[in-house]
């Protein structure tokens, strides 16, 4: 079995696993396998020679993921410093990719500041006092961050919005919310699959990226006097040497 094969079939077992042991109420498994899944996703980003920024952004969430497990408030505002560096990842990768905002960019602006400060509001008085400015600054950078991922790539946008969703059912935890059943399963799943989708939008607008690349350079160069091929035949090789 290749790298490019294993990488991705280690990571679903591994969440499979994961997931698991919080619905099976098996905290050691739980707290072993917590740590590994972001590693093994940017294994995965690696494996299909994707951005450097992307493994990074999941390092960060690797490092939020452990410390967050560990407890205690200080290591709690770490772990959330470790996710907001990766929120800052993975906004450059959007500015690198994402197209130009348009009307629809300007709604889904609006809905999302008014998501955050409804979300904010009703979170407010149940937070701690110490808790109440960092949960504030990391809540906008991680709205940003699910705003920018919509204008790189639906998947990506999705996984913005599911990201949103986990980070917000941890904070009314914080707020002593009224909690569904297993309410860790219902964080890790939104967020194995919100680091999923990020990544899988990510590494698409890098090919799509690289196409038009190779594309635009075959475009530019006309073709030789002794070949006597079209511009559309170079075009084709173009492609047929990206990476997939």
């Amino acid at each position: 079995m290749t790298g490019g094969r294993a990488a991705p079939l280690a990571f679903a077992a591994v969440a499979a696993t994961h997931l698991a042991a919080l619905l099976a109420d098996a905290p050691v498994l739980a707290h072993v396998t917590k740590p590994a899944l972001m590693p093994l996703l940017a294994v995965c980003v690696l494996a299909r020679g994707g951005p450097r920024l992307l493994v990074l952004a999941l390092l960060f969430g690797c490092g939020g993921d452990t410390l967050l497990q560990v407890g205690g408030e200080v290591l709690f505002l770490l772990g959330m410093a470790s996710f907001a560096a990766g929120h800052a990842c993975y906004l450059v990768l959007f500015a690198r990719y994402g197209s130009p905002g348009g009307a629809r960019t300007r709604r889904l602006a609006a809905a999302y500041a008014t998501a955050w400060l409804g979300t904010l509001a009703l979170l407010w008085p149940g937070l701690e006092p110490g808790l109440r400015v960092p949960v504030t600054l990391y809540s906008l950078l991680l709205t940003a961050m699910a705003l920018g991922a919509t204008r790189a790539h639906r998947w990506a946008g999705a996984g913005g919005a599911l990201f949103l969703l986990s980070d917000t059912l941890i904070a009314g935890g914080l707020a002593a919310w009224p909690q569904a059943p297993a309410p860790q399963f219902w964080i890790m799943l939104t967020y194995v699959a919100a680091q999923s989708l990020l990544t899988h939008g990510v590494l698409t607008c890098g090919r799509r990226e690289g196409h038009e690349g190779h594309e635009g350079g075959a475009g530019r160069r006309p073709p030789g006097p002794s070949t006597g091929h079209p511009p559309g035949q170079s075009w084709t090789a173009a492609r047929a040497s990206t990476m997939p």
